[in-house]
């Protein structure tokens, strides 16, 4: 995995797993809806921010890969965001098409566990 390009001041930040990996949950931007989890290192993280264009490193293939290349299911990036401990990267996205490699919205829409109750 590539460090290169990424603004040191933006990797100084950033607090990786052992692998170099931060977690970067993807948000719809105006509706705040959930959309899908994936891991990014620095060069991805890099490439996001220089092209708008959410870019994630797959930990099963060992490669990077461009939300909606081969689907069409596209992330165009508005924000990126850190959390306060600096392990977890919000994108703030319009999502074109499904989110989930599954075929639906968002990954995260089926088998609740826990719900609100009225």
């Amino acid at each position: 995995m590539s460090m290169a390009g990424l603004d040191p001041s933006i990797a100084n930040r950033l607090k990786r797993t052992p692998d170099g990996l931060v977690c970067a949950v993807a948000q719809q931007r105006g509706t705040g809806e959930v959309l899908m989890v994936a891991w990014m290192d620095d060069e991805a993280l890099h490439r996001t921010l220089t092209t708008r264009r959410a870019t994630y490193y797959s930990r099963s293939r060992q490669t990077y890969w461009v939300k909606g290349e081969t689907s069409g299911n596209t992330q165009q990036v508005h924000e990126v965001r850190l959390d306060c401990d600096g392990d977890t990267l919000l994108l703030v996205v319009d999502q074109v098409g499904a989110a989930c490699h599954t075929g639906t919205r968002t990954c995260f829409d089926s088998d609740v566990l826990l719900s609100e109750q009225d």
